[in-house]
């Protein structure tokens, strides 16, 4: 399409259709925020709480690599010290569930208010960039909930200081720590996607990428160090997904220069 075909849009037409976005977002979030919250039972016994067994998945799994990363005991206690702790908790974890289950639809109306500001053959790829972001975000959120989270649970968890101090560890600081790390894990894997964003405003290229591959393999290996528990194995379980995705964003940097390049020889 010829830039001069694309729609005339005023500011007023902007802040119109942002508004819409905002608002339709907020709703599809208190929808799925209702429907968590109507679910408690299944989303604190059998998710959120599910890590402080010894039974949950993932230290069944570990233990099957090695006897050195079997869990023995979680020694967690959970309290409630507020009277509306436990009311707090719920609402909270209602909004936060209701981002994660109405995610989808989010960057649907992301790209419909991005969408009139791009040629037609970028419009097509709607669909794709709204199943590839879901995607990535939610192998994010069970990365975070399957792996992080239970290394987190059991290296605090058996962490002690003196055999003096018990850990009867307050409602909303276990549920916080959950929430946040689960997300920000779905946040993190959208990785390749900001790759792709920060290459077509021509921010970083492939080439910075690679050039600055060892100093993000460092940054990865530090963070990896700082989540999970000081042993080696469950650094490289940590690090390995983060560096692929590092190397996926080069990849789409890279398929992103080649369709400009060849644009660019189509104009001349």
């Amino acid at each position: 399409m010829n830039e001069d075909n694309l729609p005339e849009y005023s500011i007023i037409d902007h802040l119109n259709d942002l508004r819409k976005m905002i608002m339709h977002s907020f709703i599809a979030i208190f929808l799925g925020g209702a429907l968590v919250f109507s679910a408690k039972k299944i989303v604190f016994d059998k998710i959120l709480f599910a890590p402080l067994s010894t039974d949950f998945i993932t230290y069944r799994f570990f233990c099957k690599i090695s006897d050195l990363l079997c869990i023995e005991k979680i020694p967690i206690t959970l309290i409630s010290r507020q009277l509306q702790g436990q009311f707090t908790v719920h609402l909270w974890t209602a909004i936060y569930g209701g981002i994660i289950v109405a995610f989808p639809y989010i960057v649907y109306e992301i790209w419909k208010f991005i969408s009139p500001g791009l040629y037609a053959n970028e419009k097509k790829t709607g669909i794709k960039f709204i199943v590839t972001t879901s995607i990535l975000f939610f192998a994010g959120i069970l990365f975070g909930y399957y792996i992080i989270t239970p290394l987190i649970i059991n290296f605090l968890g058996n962490y002690q200081i003196s055999e003096q101090v018990e850990n009867y560890v307050d409602i909303k600081s276990y549920i916080t720590n959950v929430r946040t790390t689960i997300l920000a894990n779905g946040i993190i894997f959208e990785l390749p996607v900001m790759i792709y964003f920060f290459t077509k405003m021509g921010l970083v290229d492939s080439n910075f990428l690679k050039r600055n591959r060892k100093y993000a393999v460092i940054v990865i290996l530090i963070l990896s160090a700082i989540i999970t528990p000081p042993d080696m194995v469950s650094q490289i379980i940590v690090s390995i997904p983060l560096i692929f995705l590092y190397e996926i964003s080069i990849y789409v940097a890279k398929l992103i220069e080649k369709k400009r390049q060849t644009e660019l020889k189509t104009y001349e």
